[in-house]
């Protein structure tokens, strides 16, 4: 088998995809990589030929070479059958003009399924995803280089010394409550507390908490007294004998003229 593809990168930058094993299994059309698998180029791989899906499950293996090539090496088998599919290929770069050629030669052996489809087919099939594959190479973002140790950088500061700097909170300063008659920080323009306050505070100490809370206010918070509505009980002492008199008073009179008629 033999294709080739062009991809719109520079060569440099393509033979840096095709060496970092990352990009590799990225750029596999299809390719579902295993969960925790330590080979990066591994897991199910489902690829739709003609009318029928297969999914094959495997691993892929890219070498470097001295001549700036690839060695590609992968085999696989039916997620549901007993087919395999054996690969080997060798992937050149060469420049083009505006950006790169990928050259590929191997064979591929398989079983299975696949046999029983239409070579033709089958041939499209593999050079539609190698096609993709190369383009997907080049689409991807080239890895950035490791930072170079700095000998000029500055030391980073150690965890004691960095928790020495902090302050600790019971060691800062506590500010006067806003309650103390002292503060600095008053509301009022008068640097002594109002003599209500006074009084109330001075009345508060040496009492207990229940007795603070069920203690009726004073001053201008004191509750205003209802006014008085009995009739006060000294004038009831004298109102009565007085209001006796007069009516014994009038009986006697009135006896009286009657007897002169």
């Amino acid at each position: 088998m033999e294709h080739e593809v062009f991809v719109p990168v520079p060569p440099d930058r393509l033979r840096a995809s095709l060496a970092d094993p990352a990009q590799v299994a990225r750029a596999v059309p299809g390719l579902q990589r295993d969960a925790g698998a330590e080979r990066p180029v591994a897991g199910r791989l489902r690829i739709r030929v003609g009318g029928h899906t297969i999914t094959y499950r495997g691993e892929l293996r890219v070498s470097p070479r001295d001549d700036d090539a690839f060695t590609v090496e992968g085999d696989a088998t039916e997620a549901r059958g007993t087919g395999t599919v054996t690969l080997a290929l060798t992937l050149r770069v060469t420049g083009a003009d505006g950006g790169s050629t990928l050259h590929v030669h191997g064979t591929a052996t398989a079983d299975g399924r696949i046999t029983e489809l239409e070579p033709d087919t089958v041939d499209s099939t593999t050079r539609r995803l190698l096609t993709r594959f190369a383009e997907n190479l080049g689409a991807a973002e080239p890895a950035a280089p490791e930072a170079p140790d700095d000998p000029e950088a500055p030391d980073e500061p150690e965890p004691e010394q960095e928790q020495e700097k902090r302050t600790s909170v019971f060691e800062a300063e506590v500010p006067p409550p806003a309650l103390d008659p002292l503060a600095e920080d008053d509301f009022t323009d008068s640097p002594e507390p109002p003599a209500e306050a006074a009084h109330a505070r001075r009345t508060m100490i040496g009492r207990s908490a229940e007795e603070v809370d069920h203690a009726p206010p004073r001053g201008r918070y004191a509750p205003v007294p209802a006014p008085q509505t009995v009739v006060p009980t000294e004038t009831l002492r004298w109102a009565a004998p007085a209001a006796a008199l007069v009516v014994a008073s009038a009986i006697v009179v009135t006896k009286a003229l009657r007897r002169r008629r």
